[in-house]
């Protein structure tokens, strides 16, 4: 099942990966950490990839080269530069957190993602959550992170006729547990929330997905699991 708001099409592609296809005049496709794509994913040609960080869960070079097509613009934190010069035929864009981005009329703001008490994702590797705003839509990615301090910027897009979908991991470990997901999403308030990180053999179950799920309703978030393309 994939979810479609004001005409924005949203799927899940596996682990923290998705596939956004933005009606914003001419069609645009904007990937977000391909990783273990399916055929069918990888039948659609990347306008835009975001990548979060340098993992290789999260900056598959053999996804991205089955998706690509001359032009194809790459958004990066700093240290995937060495990964992608490799790829020929693509502009790449490195960007920090606070960058704020237009590119083809789609909005991208860079922000941060890290864990507080652990060291997979410290703050000092600068890695980056997106933040997109397009067609009356709002979708935050958080990458992988835990429940941090600047999400507090985020609750003013909550339920205010924005369309605000978080993407949120919920495997534990190297990120959120569940709960703790849960947790987040009631801080940030959106219209949909969506779990992430888990379902790819890495790290998480559907069973992290379905505590996320039934958390959040208790405490009054709507939340859906997406089906992976």
């Amino acid at each position: 099942m994939d979810m479609e708001i004001n005409g924005t099409q949203i799927d899940w592609t596996g682990h923290s990966g998705f596939l956004i296809k933005i009606p914003n005049g001419t069609s645009k496709t904007l990937f977000i950490d391909p990783f273990g794509l399916s055929e069918n994913a990888a039948t659609n040609k990347a306008d835009i990839i975001l990548i979060t960080h340098s993992h290789y869960d999260h900056c598959s070079i053999r996804d991205i080269e089955r998706i690509i097509k001359p032009g194809t613009k790459i958004i990066i934190p700093a240290d995937v530069q060495s990964k992608i010069t490799r790829i020929e035929g693509v502009e790449m864009q490195v960007v920090e957190v606070g960058d704020e981005l237009d590119i083809m009329g789609i909005k991208i703001q860079a922000l941060p993602a890290y864990n507080v008490d652990k060291e997979f994702h410290t703050k000092a590797d600068a890695w980056l959550g997106y933040l997109i705003k397009t067609n009356g839509v709002i979708i935050y990615h958080s990458g992988d992170s835990d429940k941090i301090k600047e999400m507090e910027k985020l609750t003013g897009y909550g339920r205010h006729g924005n369309n605000f979908i978080a993407l949120l991991p919920v495997s534990g470990k190297y990120v959120m547990t569940a709960e703790e997901a849960a947790e987040t999403a009631e801080l940030i308030n959106p219209d949909v929330a969506v779990p992430m990180h888990y379902g790819s053999g890495v790290v998480g179950t559907i069973d992290d997905a379905n505590r996320f799920v039934e958390i959040c309703k208790q405490e009054g978030v709507h939340a859906e699991i997406l089906e992976k393309i």
